[in-house]
């Protein structure tokens, strides 16, 4: 029994959190708010940077880019390259902060989904 407990534990899946950059160029961020769902999409094509990721939302298409640089992941957030292969080619998000120098989201896992309600926050 005790072994069982340690492999559980071994397989859970830290939680995944990204920062939105570029919104600028798109909407802006005045509109996000906590709680807002938004679609990750990997853009394979993208001739600028292999590993991008846009972010959508509904309504309005493009919000912006899961940040790929160290100068605009925040905190522990993941780029976009850390990402990349840990999704399929779309994955959900919820915006948990909405900051002056980016979006901080939390990535949906399927496990997420399934515990829909449990809120989930970013050590400080």
């Amino acid at each position: 029994m005790k072994n069982m407990k340690k492999i559980k534990k071994m397989k859970k899946v830290k939680d995944m959190y990204i920062t939105i950059a570029g919104t600028s160029h798109y909407f802006g961020t005045e509109f996000m708010k906590k709680g807002m769902k938004v679609k990750l999409v990997k853009e394979p094509d993208n001739k600028h940077d292999r590993e991008a990721i846009k972010v959508k939302m509904a309504g309005l298409d493009k919000v912006g880019y899961v940040a790929n640089s160290p100068y605009t992941v925040l905190g522990e957030c993941m780029s976009a390259g850390r990402l990349y292969d840990r999704i399929g080619d779309e994955a959900e998000a919820e915006i948990l902060y909405v900051l002056p120098q980016g979006v901080v989201c939390i990535v949906n896992t399927a496990d997420d989904k399934e515990s829909a309600g449990v809120e989930k926050r970013m050590p400080l």
